[in-house]
């Protein structure tokens, strides 16, 4: 028994559309996963920036013994930055420019307030 042409024709182009729709979900799918890693990986650079920020701060002025060295303070200008956040810079410009202790302590709280929430778990 013979297929007539026509009806193998129309066969072929009803696989073909089938694959084509297997084929689009599959790209679908990756691009989901693409952007969900995309995602992932903002949040880890993220939390690496918040994290190396604190870490050179908790350094460079908590365990400092006096002075904070102009380079140390570059660092730390440096890092914050990187952060990119405004709410948490301008929460650094207040600790900066605190007028005393008892300030620059209650800025300093606000400051890593801001910092361990910012961190994405």
């Amino acid at each position: 028994m013979q297929i007539p042409k026509d009806r193998l024709l129309f066969l072929i182009i009803i696989i073909l559309l089938l694959m084509d729709g297997v084929f689009i979900g599959q790209y679908l799918a990756s691009l989901e996963r693409v952007r969900v890693t995309q995602s992932t990986l903002l949040a880890y650079q993220l939390n690496e920036k918040v994290i190396n920020f604190t870490k050179i701060f908790c350094e460079k002025i908590l365990n400092a013994g006096g002075e904070v060295s102009f380079d140390d303070r570059l660092v730390l200008e440096n890092a914050i930055r990187d952060i990119n956040s405004k709410p948490i810079f301008d929460q650094w410009q207040k600790f900066v420019n605190s007028n005393n202790e008892v300030e620059a302590q209650v800025e300093l709280k606000t400051l890593l307030d801001l910092l361990i929430n910012r961190v994405n778990y």
